[in-house]
C-alpha cells in the first residue's frame, strides 16, 4: 500500500473519505454511511482510502481493512477540540494528492478552504441543520453556522440526504451544486432472540423508542403517550438516561409507567437489528434533522412505525407510518397499531416496501459513485 500523486493509480477511479471516526464504524450514522459506501466503492473496482480518528499522540498509521485503506491519525484533546485537530490533520493529508475527496459534514468546512485553493473536488454530505439544534449553545450554534456557509462555498458538490435539506440548502448555495442522496439501512429478514432475553424483552411484546434523550426528538410525550392507559405490552427504551443530574431525564423517567423500560445504550448493529425485528413496532418522536437512520433502520427491519408528523417523517416512512403532533395523538396511534394487527401488518409491508425502494446501500452508494465519477480523470476542479 502506498500514496502517490496519480488520482488513479493504474486506472483506478481513487476517493478519500474524511469527516468520520472512521471504519469499521462504532460510532454513529456517519461512520455507518462511510463503511458501507466504502465496501460498496471497493466491490466496484475503486481505491478507497478513509481517515480515522485515534485517541492519543504519535505518527500516522496507514493500514489496511478488508480491501479498504486506512489513515489513522491520533489525537490527544477529547471532543470538539479533538475532532476539529483530527479534521484539520486530515484535510492536510489528503491535499497532498490530486484524488477526489468525500467529506462527512460541515463542522470543520473553514479547513476545506484548503482543498479549494489547490483546485481539490470535494463532494460533501452536509448533514442536517445542525446549527439550528438549541442543545449546541449559542456558541457553538454560532460556529456550525459560519461554518455551513462556508461549506456551500467551497464544496463542489453538496449531498442533502432529504428533499427538504436540499430546498434549505438551495437559499444559500447554486442549485446546480445540490444532489439529494439519503441514509441507507441493510434489511432485516431474521435476527436471534438472544439479544431479546439480555434485555427481558419477548419476541411481539414490546415497542421501541430507540434515539438520542433530549428535548427535540419528543420522547416525554411519547413516554405520556404510552403510559396513558394499561398496554399489555413493554415500550422498551434505549438511551442512557441520567435522571439524577438531568431535568429533562427526570421528566421522563418520573412519566412512565411500570409497562416502561429503560434499557440502556445498545451500540452493537447486529443486537439492535435484532432488537427491532422482533418488536411489535418503532416510536420515532424526531421533529428535526432530515432522513434519520434510527426510522431507516426501523423501517428495515420491517417494523410498524409511528411517528412525528413533519416533512422529514412524512417523505421518509410514507405509507409505513402512523403520524402524531401531541401526546394526546400519539396515545390513539399507539391503541390502534396495538389494538389492530391487520393494521400493523399492512404498515409493516408499507416500511418494507418503502426502505426497499429507497433506502438500501446499494442505491444509496450507487448514487454517491455516480456523483463522485464526475470528478474523475486527474483533472483539477476551478480554484478559488
Amino acid at each position: 500500500m502506498g500514496d502517490d500523486n496519480d488520482p488513479e493509480q493504474d486506472g483506478q477511479p481513487t476517493v478519500r473519505i474524511l469527516g468520520t471516526h472512521g471504519i469499521p464504524a462504532a460510532y454513529g450514522g456517519f461512520e455507518t454511511a462511510a463503511e458501507n459506501i466504502a465496501v460498496f466503492l471497493r466491490d466496484q473496482g475503486w481505491r478507497v482510502i478513509v481517515y480515522c480518528q485515534s485517541d492519543g499522540h504519535g505518527p500516522i498509521v496507514e493500514d489496511e481493512w478488508r480491501g479498504i485503506e486506512r489513515v489513522t491519525i491520533p489525537v490527544g484533546p477529547d471532543g470538539w477540540k479533538g475532532t476539529s485537530l483530527f479534521d484539520l490533520k486530515s484535510i492536510r493529508h489528503a491535499s497532498r494528492f490530486d484524488d477526489v475527496c468525500l467529506t462527512f459534514g460541515y463542522n470543520t468546512a473553514v479547513f476545506n478552504v484548503l482543498q479549494r485553493l489547490k483546485g481539490i473536488p470535494n463532494v460533501i454530505n452536509m448533514d442536517g441543520i445542525e446549527w439550528s439544534r438549541a442543545r449546541w449553545g449559542f456558541m457553538k450554534q454560532a460556529i456550525l453556522y459560519v461554518n455551513e456557509r462556508i461549506a456551500c462555498w467551497v464544496g463542489n458538490t453538496l449531498i442533502a440526504d432529504h428533499p427538504e435539506i436540499e430546498t434549505y440548502l438551495a437559499k444559500k448555495a447554486k442549485r446546480s451544486k445540490l444532489t439529494t442522496i439519503t441514509y441507507g439501512a441493510h434489511r432485516v429478514d431474521s435476527a436471534p432472540v438472544a439479544p431479546l432475553t439480555a434485555h427481558g424483552l419477548t419476541p411481539g411484546e414490546y415497542l421501541t423508542l430507540i434515539c438520542r434523550p433530549i428535548p427535540e426528538n419528543t420522547i416525554l410525550e411519547l413516554v405520556q403517550a404510552f403510559s396513558a392507559e394499561r398496554r399489555g405490552v413493554t415500550l422498551a427504551v434505549f438511551g442512557t438516561y441520567t435522571p439524577e443530574t438531568d431535568p429533562y431525564h427526570r421528566a421522563v423517567v418520573d412519566a412512565a409507567s411500570d409497562e416502561v423500560a429503560f434499557v440502556g445504550s445498545v451500540y452493537d448493529p447486529e443486537e439492535l437489528a435484532a432488537l427491532r425485528f422482533h418488536a411489535l413496532g418503532y416510536l420515532h418522536g424526531h421533529t428535526v434533522g432530515g432522513t434519520n437512520p434510527s426510522l431507516v433502520e426501523a423501517m428495515a427491519a420491517g417494523n410498524a412505525v409511528i411517528a412525528h408528523d413533519n416533512p422529514y417523517n412524512r417523505w421518509v416512512a410514507g405509507d409505513g407510518a402512523l403520524y402524531f403532533t401531541t401526546a394526546r395523538d400519539a396515545a390513539a396511534r399507539i391503541g390502534e397499531l396495538l389494538q389492530n394487527p391487520a393494521r400493523r401488518a399492512a404498515l409493516s409491508s408499507a416500511a418494507s416496501a418503502r426502505h426497499a425502494e429507497e433506502f438500501t446501500w446499494e442505491h444509496v452508494a450507487g448514487q454517491y459513485e455516480t456523483v463522485l465519477q464526475t470528478y474523475l480523470g486527474g483533472a483539477r476542479v476551478a480554484r478559488v
